[in-house]
C-alpha cells in the first residue's frame, strides 16, 4: 500500500508534507524513548487511530497498512516473552504497530510528489558537499515504486505455484521471483540510461 494516496480535506491532509514527516520522526523516536509500559503503548495507539479517524481513513484501509506484518509481530513478540516478558513484549509491538501505522497514515494523506519534493527541498543545503537532491529524490521514488512492484511478482508467482501444486515449495517461489525482480531492474536501469538520467 505504500504510495496509496487517500484524497481528502481533513487538516491531516492538509498539513504540509515537510511537516508531517517531521512530526513523523519526533513521533517514532518519542514513543522508542519514553513508552514503558502496556497502558502507555496501548494510549499511543488510542492516539493514532484517533488521527486515523480524523483523516477520515476507513478502518479496512488502516488494517490493511498492517496486515503484511502480522507474522513478523508474531515472531518478535514470542521472542520477547522468552528474553524478557509479556509486558516488554506488549511495549515493543505496541510501539511498531504505533510507528508503521503513523508512517502509513503519512503515506496515505500526502502525495508522493509532494513527499518527494519535501526530501529534495531539505537536502538543498548538502549541496555544497556533493550531494544531488534530485537524484535522491529520483531513488527515493523507485523504492516507493518498487516495494508494490514486487509485492506484485511475489503474488503473482505465488498465485502461479498455488496453480501448479506446488505451494509448499520454497523453491518454487523464490527463484521465479528472484528471476522476475531480476528481469525488471534490468529493464528498469535500462530505461533510465535510455533517457540520460546517468549522464553527468
Amino acid at each position: 500500500m505504500i504510495g496509496y494516496y487517500q484524497p481528502g480535506r481533513s487538516i491531516v491532509h492538509r498539513l504540509p508534507a515537510g511537516t508531517k514527516l517531521i512530526l513523523l520522526i519526533v513521533a517514532i523516536v518519542a514513543s522508542t524513548i519514553f513508552v514503558r509500559t502496556p497502558i502507555q503503548a496501548l494510549a499511543v495507539g488510542g492516539g493514532v487511530a484517533v488521527l486515523f479517524a480524523v483523516a477520515g481513513i476507513g478502518w479496512r484501509v488502516a488494517a490493511a497498512q498492517l496486515r503484511p506484518m502480522f507474522w513478523m509481530l508474531v515472531v518478535i513478540a514470542v521472542f520477547q516473552v522468552l528474553i524478557t516478558s509479556w509486558s516488554r513484549a506488549a511495549v515493543v509491538c505496541g510501539v511498531l504497530i504505533a510507528s508503521v501505522a503513523l508512517a502509513a497514515l503519512v503515506t496515505l494523506t500526502t502525495r508522493v510528489s509532494d513527499m518527494l519534493d519535501a526530501v529534495t527541498r531539505a537536502l538543498g543545503p548538502l549541496r555544497r558537499f556533493g550531494v544531488d537532491p534530485e537524484r535522491v529524490g529520483l531513488l527515493l521514488a523507485l523504492a516507493i515504486r518498487c516495494v508494490p512492484l514486487l509485492s506484485g511478482i511475489v503474488h503473482d508467482v505465488a498465485q502461479a505455484r498455488r496453480a501448479r501444486g506446488l505451494e509448499w515449495s520454497v523453491t518454487a517461489l523464490v527463484t521465479p521471483v528472484l528471476v522476475r525482480a531480476l528481469r525488471t531492474a534490468d529493464a528498469m536501469g535500462d530505461a533510465l540510461a535510455a533517457r540520460g538520467v546517468d549522464d553527468d
